[in-house]
């Protein structure tokens, strides 16, 4: 059985996409599959052929989100003890040390990366190659442009935010 590690945050959007699916989705896509059969003849009937495919789509959605959600491992960042060390939900600040640029990544489960919100995937290349360093430590990061170097400059224990409350935080 395969575990699928997610942060706090990352279980509780799964499980919201899952009530939004279950409880809007699926009705409103009913509803357009009854509208469409009284249209008439099914077989050239495209709302019904339309409808028919969101609803697989909506379904197989559904059957994912529940065996993702049934082989969790919630990992609870801020009830871990901070050693310095890089693991699973922590976020880091790192700098590149050919450019000094100064980049912060979240390590996260498959399903909440997003580069846009800084979250990577716990399986990404550069968060592979982060695991178990410490602050201070320098990591050789493969990429498609060559190898690149980054030192680890800080390492936290943050509770995660969502991408609502981040946008607000920046907005001030």
């Amino acid at each position: 059985m395969n575990r699928y590690p997610m942060t706090v945050a990352g279980e509780k959007a799964l499980r919201e996409e899952l009530k939004q699916l279950k409880g809007v989705e699926r009705p409103r896509i009913s509803a357009a599959i009854a509208e469409a059969r009284e249209l008439g003849d099914l077989k050239e009937n495209a709302e019904y052929h339309a409808a028919r495919e969101q609803q697989g789509l909506v379904e197989a959605r559904i059957n994912d989100i529940e065996a993702k959600l049934a082989d969790a491992q919630v990992i609870d960042i801020t009830a871990i003890e901070k050693t310095g060390k890089v693991i699973f939900g922590v976020t880091v600040e790192l700098l590149n040390l050919d450019t000094d640029e100064k980049v912060t990544y979240t390590i996260v489960g498959d399903d909440e990366a997003s580069i846009k919100a800084s979250k990577i995937s716990v399986n990404s290349p550069i968060a592979r190659a982060m695991i178990g360093k410490e602050e201070g430590d320098v990591v050789l990061v493969n990429t498609p442009s060559g190898q690149v170097e980054y030192e680890i400059d800080l390492v936290s224990h943050l509770s995660m935010l969502s991408e609502d409350q981040q946008k607000r935080r920046e907005k001030g």
